[in-house]
């Protein structure tokens, strides 16, 4: 099968999505990252827009990219200015990149509403802007703003565009669905008109506003485009471009499509993970392929299924993609489930350990806790059935003190004593609320002893009532999820006292990381 080109915009496209805001640090890592995996284009920002993005055109200049090129991202020409005198233009002709893209307008309401220029200004405007950058020696990708848009409104100017851009020497000629309004038979038939009037190679670049920016694309490709744009977990305005992940795994595993570096498959979880956290986002369990939930497994006739043939239930192999399997512990899980999930520690499915651990979670469960989203607490529990757990460290007790300063603004204090390893220590640390201070005051308390804490952090806290009967006296569930360099795992901790839900599960976050590090416990995601 054909080769796809990849062209990345997570770095312009993608931060423009809320909420994202990349650095200048953010967005060098992310380039060599793409450019590991085998990404073919990089587009790395505005040639024209800030501060931020004109020295990173300057400083990954002097990069050594083994693969990818750098494109700056540009508009056509003002209207009723020449090309060689457009600022827009000349900073992308001095941005330092062999590629520049440039956007015109497609889409007729476009120009005569918004630019407020006729047919023919337009079209000069495209053919101008193009030509003047291949005359400078640059390699220049065309993207047809509602391309999609103008060909329902006005084929024949549509059309007429993106002729406009191929004859000025455009590389590529990239068709937009910029508002991500378009259906997939739509897509299919405009990209098939557009290779009717243009010998260059086609591009797609798809948004999710109708939520199906990925069979767009894929129906693009199918249709004969060449190139994909899109972005690292689908970020970008309004509800965002198309996911590369997704993309680029169904292009490559379900339509045999070539695409990124050989091996480069195994490492989209990574990948998406890494942007996630430069982006400073939460992951999304449930995104495809490489979620955390991707391949998790609840419903215990799923799992019992699973444990004797992974594709009954499965869709891929999770470690294609480089992600794992995850059989989740609750209600409903039955024995089938307890079993898998303990099948690390050797245990006798039919035997009484087995039975008590699955006894042990329903009467825990019975009491408010939920195993499927404390998976790290779970591996701690089986520890403490089989006997083979022994606390890391004692609490003797804690105390947490909320007041107000003057400036009627919260102070809170967290005084914390434990024994560890036959020593008291006896600790205060200050926080950003109680949970922060307690957490606080347990690391200064154990990092002496087990300095391989100081690399784990805190990346969310839920709170959910469970009886709300009970009102303000209801018993809570708290769940934290924590990271090291390595892993991500979740805890649970359930009392009627939120400070004490989040105490224990505190611990156990602390523990499951402590343990983890004896190489005791796989990780959880």
């Amino acid at each position: 099968m054909a080769r796809i080109q990849i062209y990345d915009t997570t770095l312009r496209d993608g931060s423009q999505g809320e909420g994202v805001n990349f650095s200048l640090q953010d967005k060098l890592l992310i380039t060599s990252k793409l450019d590991e995996l085998g990404v073919d284009i990089i587009e790395g920002g505005f040639a024209q827009a800030n501060q931020k993005d004109a020295e990173y055109f300057q400083r990954v200049a002097d990069m050594d990219l083994k693969h990818a090129r750098i494109t700056a991202f540009g508009m056509t020409r003002k209207k009723e200015i020449a090309a060689e005198k457009d600022t827009g233009l000349l900073a992308l002709r001095d941005a330092r990149t062999s590629t520049c893209t440039v956007v015109g307008k497609t889409w007729d309401l476009h120009v005569t509403e918004v630019l407020r220029v006729s047919e023919e200004e337009n079209l000069a405007m495209i053919r101008d802007s193009v030509a003047f950058l291949v005359a400078e020696g640059r390699k220049v990708i065309y993207d047809a703003e509602h391309y999609f848009d103008g060909y329902r409104n006005n084929p024949e100017f549509a059309l007429k565009t993106i002729q406009a851009a191929a004859e000025a020497g455009a590389e590529t000629v990239c068709l937009c669905d910029t508002n991500g309004g378009t259906l997939p038979e739509g897509i299919e038939e405009a990209v098939t008109a557009a290779r009717q009037v243009i010998s260059a190679p086609l591009g797609i670049h798809c948004h999710n506003d109708s939520d199906v920016a990925v069979a767009n694309t894929i129906r693009a490709v199918d249709a004969g485009a060449v190139q994909v744009q899109g972005t690292i977990n689908g970020i970008g305005e309004r509800c965002g471009n198309v996911d590369l992940i997704s993309t680029i795994a169904n292009l490559v595993i379900k339509k045999g499509y070539q695409a990124l570096d050989d091996g480069a498959l195994e490492h989209l979880t990574e990948l998406s993970r890494y942007v996630y956290e430069l982006a400073n986002m939460n992951f999304r369990s449930g995104q495809a392929f490489v979620g955390s939930s991707a391949f998790a497994h609840k419903g215990g006739m799923h799992v019992h299924a699973v444990n004797r043939l992974a594709s009954s239930y499965e869709h891929i192999q999770p470690e294609i993609v480089g992600n794992s399997r995850k059989i989740l512990v609750s209600e409903l899980s039955g024995r089938s489930n307890i079993a898998a999930k303990t099948t690390k520690y050797k245990i006798d499915q039919n035997g009484p350990l087995m039975k008590e651990i699955l006894a042990r979670v329903e009467e825990m469960e019975y009491a408010g806790y939920q195993f499927e989203a404390a998976e790290a607490s779970f591996d701690l529990l089986v520890k403490k059935v089989a006997k083979t757990y022994t606390p890391k460290f004692t609490r003797i007790h804690y105390r947490v003190n909320v007041e107000t300063d003057k400036a009627r603004l919260p102070e809170t204090e967290a005084t914390v004593k434990l024994e560890v390893n036959d020593q008291v220590e006896h600790v205060v640390a200050e926080g950003d609320g109680p949970v922060n201070a307690l957490d606080n005051a347990l690391r200064k308390a154990l990092i002496p002893a087990y300095p391989g804490l100081s690399s784990m952090q805190l990346v969310d806290y839920k709170v959910r009532v469970i009886n709300s009967a009970g009102g303000t006296a209801a018993s809570v569930r708290v769940v934290i999820e924590s990271k090291d360099e390595k892993d991500v795992w979740s805890t649970i901790g359930v009392s009627t006292n939120i400070i004490e839900a989040s105490w224990l599960a505190l611990v156990d976050s602390v523990e499951y990381k402590l343990y983890k590090d004896e190489g005791q416990f796989e990780p959880t995601n």
